[in-house]
């Protein structure tokens, strides 16, 4: 094992995916590397973080890049960062890491932190559409392992999976974001059986009309 090897360099990697757009979109080996190999490393003293992460299932790892999984990658990042004995090494810190850090204070700690306090009467509502888009993701990918959707997964059934976390215009609002953001697609079609209830749930748009299916854009 090496001295790289240890619980904040794996932090450190972490939070240098995630303000390289990790949980959106596939990050380049080359990029991720310049973040965080120093002149005096070399990339071969990260593997174990790298294996290690992975084997969590914090990341994904392919021949070209890396990404953060789901849910996972953030909540391994979040216990990181929040860890007592999480510091950077050495006297002066990156520009990135420091702006990283404001960014993931602004946009996702207090999410994480307020996941199991009470918000008007339910716990562990969602109140960002950061920490919305990570659940919406998880959901997606749970249901579309298990019920073999072949990538397009019924919206009634993510918003059923979320359930009442979110207010229903706030996941409507949200989940429109994640497509504004190429992250999934919104798709037509009806629903099975044409319930009523299940249309209801989908999502239906002025411009648009009902879309009742969510893809997940592949970067």
């Amino acid at each position: 094992m090496t001295s790289q090897n240890t619980a904040q360099t794996r932090t450190r990697l972490l939070l240098a995916l995630w303000d390289l757009g990790g949980t959106q979109q596939e990050v380049k080996k080359g990029q991720l590397t310049k973040r965080i190999v120093s002149k005096s490393q070399k990339v071969a003293d990260y593997q174990g973080s790298f294996e290690e992460l992975q084997n969590q299932g914090a990341i994904a790892i392919s021949k070209k890049g890396y990404s953060l999984t789901s849910s996972k990658g953030l909540e391994v990042l979040g216990e990181g960062l929040r860890s007592s004995d999480f510091k950077f090494e050495g006297t002066i810190v990156g520009t990135w890491a420091a702006n990283a850090l404001v960014k993931w204070i602004s946009q996702i700690d207090v999410a994480v932190v307020s996941a199991d306090v009470p918000v008007n009467g339910v716990k562990g509502a969602i109140v960002s559409y950061d920490e919305f888009k990570s659940v919406a993701l998880e959901v997606y990918d749970k249901l579309n392992y298990e019920y073999n959707f072949n990538n397009l997964v019924p919206i009634y059934r993510i918003r059923r999976g979320i359930g009442d976390r979110v207010s229903r215009t706030e996941f409507n609002d949200w989940l429109l974001e994640t497509q504004a953001n190429d992250i999934l697609q919104l798709q037509g079609g009806t629903v099975e059986d044409n319930a009523p209830d299940k249309i209801e749930d989908s999502i239906t748009t002025v411009l648009d009309g009902l879309r009742c299916y969510a893809k997940l854009i592949k970067a």
